[in-house]
């Protein structure tokens, strides 16, 4: 059974150049212990996919479709309800720690403040469990370091802080937008073990937003690759990153740095993503594709079935065996 079900999400902005169409036609599926990864660049609507979600969009936003968690579509439930649902039964890791945490009070009082208001706990037994969930999370000296303030922490233990509160109330969906981003590569290796740690003991779906695809093989269970605000491949991770077929991803998998690969044989997307206000009539990115044909121009490819999978999609007009078949050499660096 499926703990959270997104249908056909689309996220807009009212701006003064006109409607900014952030994300388009997004649909998912996220049972009970599966990570599930949204992966793409800076811009492709990755953000703003959880953040309509949590309810959490800008003023000018405005999300249609449906997010059903347990038969209520979060999209339409009014503050009250929805208050009820966030932070509790479902919970959020922001990418900047330091920005999330008010620095003006003690770990401690931000913690106990969502049993408070969550569970109804009185502060002495809030911060008891506080103090559990930070040596769940591995901070040493725990009961201690509860009184300390965000600023004396390093950025990996005010992640585990984040952490440790999102799971406060032990909450059935996590997500986590860029966890990873502001950390050195010691840390996030540690960070990705602790998720997946934490998943076991706790049960918990998550929901992951990065441009890694290092972090997305090590802990996600089924991925989708969004660009210019649609879908463009998505399926079981490892079905994804052993056969992908989209240009797209086949771009963002030849990016990735390898021990076996020098310097020199880097490769790279040519172009840059387009602007959201001025999205190209037909596939998002056409102006990068190096299979670009006539029909990637004037309209939009359907989201279908790869042949001999099952449930892995890809939205491009050309053949699979061509684009396979020749990404390596077409893949420079632009």
């Amino acid at each position: 059974m499926n703990l959270l079900e997104v249908k056909d999400l689309a996220v807009s902005f009212a701006t003064q150049d006109g409607t900014v169409y952030a994300v388009n036609g997004l649909s998912f599926a996220l049972a009970k212990g599966q990570t599930l990864g949204i992966v793409g660049e800076s811009g492709s609507g990755k953000s703003q996919t959880v953040l309509a979600l949590m309810g959490l969009l800008a003023r000018n936003g405005s999300a249609t479709g449906q997010a059903l968690y347990h038969g209520q579509n979060l999209l339409t439930l009014p503050a009250k309800a929805l208050n009820q649902i966030r932070g509790n039964r479902v919970a959020m890791i922001f990418q900047d720690p330091m920005t999330s945490l008010n620095p003006y009070l003690t770990v401690e009082r931000q913690m106990t403040e969502v049993l408070q208001l969550h569970k109804g706990q009185d502060r002495t037994a809030a911060r008891a469990a506080c103090v559990r969930m930070l040596d769940a999370v591995r901070i040493p000296e725990a009961a201690k370091r509860i009184d300390m303030y965000p600023h004396e922490f390093s950025g990996g233990m005010r992640q585990r802080v984040m952490i440790a509160m999102a799971l406060l109330c032990e909450p059935e969906v996590l997500i986590a937008d860029e966890p990873t981003t502001a950390l050195d590569v010691t840390v996030q290796a540690q960070m990705l073990l602790l998720l997946r740690d934490l998943q076991k003991d706790f049960g918990t779906a998550i929901v992951l937003i990065t441009h890694d695809l290092g972090v997305v093989a090590g802990l996600c269970d089924q991925v989708v690759v969004m660009y210019g605000g649609r879908v463009m491949e998505q399926g079981n991770a490892q079905q994804l990153f052993k056969s992908a077929s989209h240009p797209y991803t086949l771009g963002l998998l030849k990016a990735v740095p390898r021990m076996d690969r020098d310097e020199d044989s880097l490769l790279a997307i040519p172009g840059a993503p387009p602007n959201m206000a001025r999205l190209p009539k037909g596939c998002p990115f056409s102006e990068r594709c190096a299979f670009v044909d006539a029909p990637c121009h004037d309209r939009l490819a359907l989201l279908q079935s790869v042949p001999g999978t099952t449930g892995h999609l890809r939205a491009c007009h050309r053949d699979l065996a061509a684009v396979q078949g020749q990404v390596a050499s077409e893949l420079t660096h632009g």
